[in-house]
């Protein structure tokens, strides 16, 4: 059975001494006030930042994977997504069919200037760029805070067949706490370099915490 993303005694910039697992199909919701690092967790996840401890992905280190190979099996979308070519069609060799207009685009859409999307609009297509990959993880850096209701509904609808249809481990970051609570078991808040069950009283002692199995 795979293990999952599997964190043992994990520390970087903005946590320290954390134990997690996250299994595959699931969810883990991670919120709390700006500041806290929680994108720098998850790009120490992604290994674009530093860490110490252990992070593997189904028994295999990523100390002994290559970078570039690592980050398309435990894939971020971060906030603010890289664009290197003109048109939006540059960035994809293929889309799946009905995936542009599940998110509310037609084939056009591929004809577009990058320059000229708007937030929102980069969002749900750096989503669709990221999923094409079918990663292994998912580390999802507030994928629908520039989305107006309609959008979030679609963003949330392919994001649920994906996990349905490829079952990836998903650590979701988000302010939506009401979001969190649709998506993910458990929910912790990140502060003061600690995880911490969302509700839970304040502890001095870090986060052991294991995946639901």
């Amino acid at each position: 059975m795979s293990d999952g993303l599997k964190l043992k005694n994990f520390s970087c910039r903005s946590v320290k001494a954390v134990d997690l697992q996250v299994v595959p199909g699931q969810a883990i919701g991670i919120t709390g006030p700006s500041g806290t690092g929680k994108s720098l967790f998850l790009r120490a996840l992604a290994d674009l930042d530093p860490y110490e401890g252990h992070l593997a992905l189904d028994g295999e280190a990523a100390a002994h994977v290559p970078a570039p190979q690592w980050r398309r099996k435990v894939a971020l979308l971060p906030a603010e997504s890289a664009w290197w070519e003109d048109t939006v069609g540059g960035h994809f060799a293929q889309v799946p069919q009905g995936w542009l207009q599940r998110l509310g685009f037609d084939e056009q859409a591929l004809q577009w200037q990058v320059s000229r999307l708007s937030s929102g609009e980069r969002q749900r297509l750096s989503l669709l760029r990221l999923l094409i990959q079918q990663p292994r993880v998912l580390l999802l850096d507030e994928p629908t805070a520039n989305l107006d209701a309609e959008n979030i509904v679609r963003v949330e609808s392919l994001l649920s067949d994906f996990r349905v249809s490829q079952r990836p481990a998903i650590l979701w970051v988000s302010h939506d706490t009401e979001q969190l609570k649709r998506w993910c078991d458990p929910i912790f808040v990140l502060a003061e370099q600690r995880l911490r069950p969302l509700n839970a009283p304040s502890r001095k002692t870090p986060l052991q915490q294991g995946g639901a199995a």
